[in-house]
């Protein structure tokens, strides 16, 4: 297929697999969404195609002779050029340990064969808006750099409304309302607030740092923009494979983020977001995810957004009251949350909303 007979306006996606049926039933789903398929025999294959243009996305398999699906992922997410091109793997194994190699090489997210065409179609949906959506705010972000300093200003907020408008939208996708992101984000400033006033912190929480807590907390979990609705509101035990998907929610996220540098104080703001949304998944006892990370290795700032994310989902409507609420965190303190915030907490939760 040759690469430059793409029909403009469709989006190019790129799959790598080793046998002809499964590349014959995956062109003819992608030519059913209206994009424009690029077929690979081969990793090595799917590189020489990389060199004439890159595609908005890429479905490869796992398991190839010679360059296997992890191997070029591996060497697309190097590239400089190619390391924020989507990747999909899929395979016929839906091994967890599978699927989190893929996702800790930057891999995006995962289908198993054999393949539904709806589900190929859902994911493949939303990774091209999210690819989109980068793309958009990495362009917005070029425009930045070479702004004046009040066009810098007026562009920083448009910015921060983008951010949370698709922070709104991954809210909604997983089943939030906009008054939960709000609650979260006053209950974070005051826990802050409180700290600020213990000898264990006050070293560590500046006004500043309260401020942008408070306009960090709703974007935790932005990456749930890249998750599918389906999965996020699935009322029924999710599947291994499921739970892996939603929990790259914090890697996407953070990416998301983390692609956004303008000045020195939009950067704290930016870093102080990425933090929460990668780590305030984490654990104190070092059983959460992604990284599994402990006391305090987790950032301050996700370790304040966690302890407040349950508290308001809680305390949420038509769930417990505030009593109860602490009575249940009471038990999961020293394992989900820093013992001492969580102290702090109970002192002054009669301010939170």
């Amino acid at each position: 297929m040759n690469y430059k007979d793409t029909a403009p306006g469709k989006a190019k996606i790129l799959i790598v697999d080793d046998v002809e049926m499964n590349r014959v039933i995956l062109e003819e789903i992608i030519k059913n969404m209206g994009e424009y398929p690029l077929l690979a025999e081969s990793g090595e294959q799917a590189l020489d195609i990389m060199k004439v243009g890159p595609p908005q996305l890429v479905l490869t398999d796992i398991s190839m002779p010679g360059m296997d699906g992890y191997e070029l992922c591996r060497i697309l997410k190097k590239n400089e050029e190619t390391k924020n091109i989507p990747v999909i793997f899929i395979s016929a194994f839906d091994d967890p340990v599978d699927i989190i190699e893929g996702f800790s090489l930057g891999g995006e997210d995962y289908i198993t064969k054999p393949f539904i065409p709806e589900v190929v179609q859902a994911r493949v949906g939303v990774h091209l808006r999210l690819h989109e959506a980068k793309r958009e705010l990495m362009e917005m972000n070029r425009k930045l750099q070479v702004s004046v300093s009040e066009q810098l200003k007026q562009i920083e907020s448009e910015k921060k409304n983008i951010l949370y408008a698709m922070a709104n939208i991954a809210a909604q996708n997983s089943d939030y309302d906009r008054k939960h992101m709000e609650r979260l984000g006053h209950n974070c400033m005051i826990l802050a607030q409180g700290m600020q006033l213990s000898p264990l912190f006050e070293n560590q929480i500046s006004d500043t740092y309260i401020d942008t807590i408070e306009l960090a907390a709703p974007l935790c979990d932005i990456g749930n923009i890249g998750i599918s609705k389906e999965v996020l509101q699935k009322k029924t035990k999710l599947t291994d494979e499921e739970e892996a998907i939603v929990q790259n929610h914090t890697n996407i996220g953070a990416d998301l983020l983390r692609d956004l540098h303008v000045n020195n104080d939009y950067n704290d703001f930016i870093s102080t977001s990425v933090d929460i949304a990668r780590y305030h998944h984490e654990n104190w006892d070092g059983t959460g995810y992604p990284e599994g990370l402990s006391h305090e290795k987790i950032p301050l700032a996700a370790q304040i957004v966690s302890i407040m994310e349950r508290y308001c989902t809680l305390t949420g409507e038509g769930g417990c009251h505030r009593e109860e609420a602490l009575e249940i965190m009471r038990g999961e303190s020293g394992i989900k949350y820093n013992p001492d915030i969580f102290k702090i907490c109970c002192k002054i939760s009669r301010q939170f909303c």
